[in-house]
Formats: structure tokens, C-alpha cells, sequence
């Protein structure tokens, strides 16, 4: 197994494993295991857990925000494409692993000590919204809904906080 494989297989491990059990209550010789990479390589790709932590989430953040881009993107009305937003989060809140946002879960955890990209991940969801409205104001509130819904989702799994926050959001977007 060359590097780019090992590093690929301890990714899908820690994604995986932080997740589902949370990032403290996840050790390094538990990915290990669950990755099949040694040890010794292991921590030469990623010397230490705040490196796989950051690594995972940057990933995460990569593929996450890809798909919802292409999701609002796709409709050709600005007010669809907003309103795509709430489908796709509909759509993830059904997904049988769901748990919650990785970032706010993250932060939930390790507080002052998060990694930057769960602050970069929000702002670029919040620049998504901007971008989707051109109203920095309403982005604002957009944000506010599509975590509020995903808060609500995590205790509760199933697309009703989406439909919800769809519901808010037609009333708040102009005319389009």
C-alpha cells in the first residue's frame, strides 16, 4: 500500500469513527485498527491527532460543500436555487448516518481548541448563501436557518426540519 492509499483508508477510518463516536472518545490506535494502517505510518502521514482531526474535516468541508453547490446550481431561478438548499439538507437529514454537522460537533467538543477550517467551513457556507441572494442580509438569515434545522435534525433525524426551514425561507426571499 503506497501513502496515497494508506492516507485515503486512515481518512475513511477517522471520517467514519469521529463522526459516529465523536473525536475524544476516538484514539489514534482505534483508526489504526478500523484503517488497517500500521501504526508507524500512520503517524508519519499524520504525527498527530490534531492533524487527522484537521485533515478529515478538511475533506469533509471539500466534498460536503461540492455537493451542495451542485445542488443549488442546478435550478435555473435564483429562488430555486435557494430553496435547493433546503431539499439537499432534506435529502442529507434522511441519510441513515446521519449525525448532526461534523463541524458544530466538532466545536462542541474541543471549544477553543477546534481546528480553523470549522470556522472557514461556515464561512463558506455563508458566502454560498451570499452568492445564491446577493443580499449579505438575508445570507445571514439563510445561514441561521439551515444550522437551525440541522441542530433540530440531529435529535430528531428526518427531513421535517428542512421542510420547515424551507417554509421560512420562501417567506423571507424577495421576489427573485
Amino acid at each position: 500500500m503506497d501513502d496515497e492509499e494508506a492516507r485515503t483508508r486512515l481518512l475513511d477510518a477517522a471520517e467514519e469513527l469521529f463522526y459516529r463516536h465523536g473525536i475524544q472518545a476516538v484514539g489514534m490506535d482505534r483508526v489504526r485498527t478500523a484503517s488497517g494502517v500500521p501504526l508507524k505510518r500512520l503517524y508519519r502521514l499524520f504525527p498527530a491527532k490534531e492533524s487527522l482531526v484537521t485533515a478529515y474535516l478538511e475533506r469533509r468541508d471539500q466534498r460536503w460543500l461540492d455537493s451542495l453547490r451542485t445542488a443549488a446550481l442546478a435550478p435555473a431561478e435564483p429562488r430555486a436555487r435557494v430553496l435547493a438548499v433546503f431539499d439537499w439538507l432534506a435529502d442529507w437529514f434522511t441519510e441513515p448516518d446521519f449525525r448532526g454537522c461534523a463541524f458544530l460537533n466538532t466545536y462542541g467538543e474541543l471549544g477553543a481548541a477546534t481546528p480553523e477550517i470549522v470556522r472557514v467551513h461556515k464561512a463558506e457556507l455563508r458566502a454560498l448563501l451570499a452568492d445564491l441572494t446577493a443580499d449579505p442580509a438575508l445570507a445571514d438569515q439563510l445561514l441561521i436557518l439551515t444550522e437551525g434545522a440541522t441542530a433540530v435534525a440531529a435529535l430528531n433525524p428526518g427531513p421535517e426540519p428542512a421542510h420547515r426551514a424551507r417554509e421560512i425561507a420562501e417567506l423571507l426571499l424577495p421576489v427573485m
